[in-house]
């Protein structure tokens, strides 16, 4: 009965997405299809309806709209400049300067705004002029940004690892965010060292301004205000100051004040639009959550979980074995499917398998959320892939002979982080937040 569930759940989604049907709906459809054959049709409507309500109840999901909100607040509030303008000056006199200010401002930026689409769009939109002045290979300048720009996803406040605390159980999200840090940071680490390499390759010197203590100072300065958000939230969180929730409450008032007050980039008028366009994005996702919960209660009933597991079990019982597996499914998943739709899947799926040898829940939420950020700059679907060829103004023909070297450099993140726990644990662990 399992493996039948499943194959219905994986075949009516595939042709219901083909056919351009919202994911949201999809999966309800398809979860409620695979579990007709054993429930009565209204029952199964009926429990499907409450579990949509209960999966939209959960007190800490409130901290997604929040957040959104903080985000699209900051993508409008003239931040990027700001921080484009610091990673300049700490990086100015490395070879391909230009390449490494576009990683270094991606991964600030997407910390702040928690978008790998955003960071892409607004880092891209600042860089992209810039490198063409100095010659660089545009091209490259779009890989460079591309490859960089999902690290926002992993380093905190990160709404798909809040979506990752949801459906795996309560995970502590505090820890995760914690643990999302390393991580982040290795991947832009990794992304430059191939940027590093190739612009001595190609010759591309750093910017040639004379290093200053003063106008590297001034640069700190005028960006310590956005990059504050992310010590006040994350600090607060993790100093037991306030709740995710909370704190998602407190980065809304802040970025508020900061683009308002401070740098008075944004007005009224432009702030009804951020409401609205933050409300669209968060009822997506929002109902998304919910009916995932549907699904969840069909995998529970019919027994998807344990069926995988057993099949994975008796396949092999190496656990190095059966985590490669995992991610090479979850790679392949993330180059056609969004990250949440994605973890809210596959979570269920193999969470449980990962338990079986000892996996720490937190170590495999930061295992998942990787593998779907690589699928977010793979073709054929990565939504941060098409935002940064769109804003180089470039095809994606030519920028994936350039992508395909960072693509390397992420993948060796990848294992680095999959088969090292202490990446991912040992920051929880020394704040404490991790039994």
């Amino acid at each position: 009965m399992a493996f039948t569930a499943l194959f219905i759940i994986l075949s009516v989604l595939a042709v219901l997405l083909l056919a351009g049907v919202p994911i949201s709906i999809a999966l309800g459809v398809s979860s409620v299809i695979a579990i007709l054959p054993t429930v009565d049709f209204d029952v199964t409507m009926i429990t499907a309806a409450q579990r949509i309500f209960s999966g939209m109840s959960n007190f800490t999901l409130i901290a997604i709209p929040f957040f959104i909100l903080a985000g699209n607040i900051m993508n409008q509030g003239g931040i990027a400049e700001k921080l484009v303008n610091l990673a300049l000056r700490m990086l100015g006199k490395v070879p391909g300067s230009l390449l490494h200010t576009n990683i270094m401002g991606n991964a600030m930026f997407g910390a702040i705004s928690g978008s790998a689409t955003a960071a892409a769009a607004a880092i891209g939109g600042v860089m992209n002029e810039q490198e063409r002045k100095a010659g660089y290979d545009i091209n490259l300048g779009a890989a460079a940004n591309i490859a960089s720009a999902p690290t926002g996803l992993l380093i905190p406040p990160s709404n798909t690892l809040i979506t990752y605390s949801l459906v795996s159980g309560g995970t502590s999200v505090a820890a995760l965010f914690l643990a999302g840090y390393i991580p982040g940071i290795l991947w832009a680490i990794g992304c430059s060292i191939v940027a590093l390499f190739i612009a001595k390759k190609q010759g591309y010197k750093g910017s040639g301004e004379k290093f200053s203590f003063k106008a590297l100072g001034r640069a700190f300065i005028e960006a310590l205000p956005a990059l504050s958000l992310i010590i006040i939230v994350i600090g607060g969180i993790i100093g037991g100051v306030f709740t995710a929730t909370e704190g998602s409450v407190v980065a809304v008032v802040y970025s508020l004040i900061l683009s308002m007050f401070f740098y008075k980039t944004i007005n009224t008028k432009q702030l009804y639009n951020i409401f609205v366009e933050s409300a669209e994005m968060s009822g997506i996702i929002v109902f998304l959550i919910g009916v995932s919960n549907v699904m969840s209660w069909v995998m529970a009933f019919t027994g998807i979980p344990q069926a995988v597991s057993d099949a994975l079990l008796g396949f092999t019982d190496n656990p190095y074995v059966i985590l490669l597996i995992m991610n090479i499914i979850l790679l392949i998943v993330g180059t056609f499917m969004d990250v949440t739709p994605a973890i809210l899947i596959f979570t269920p799926i193999f969470l449980p398998i990962v338990q079986t040898f000892g996996m720490h829940p937190i170590h495999f939420g930061i295992i998942i959320v990787f593998n779907l950020c690589i699928g977010n700059i793979t073709p054929p679907v990565g939504n941060t892939l098409f935002v940064g060829v769109r804003v180089a103004k470039v095809t994606i023909e030519k920028v994936m002979p350039h992508l395909i070297k960072f693509y390397a450099a992420i993948l060796i993140v990848l294992l680095l982080v999959m088969y090292i726990p202490a990446l991912s644990m040992f920051l929880p662990e020394l704040f404490g937040l991790v039994n």
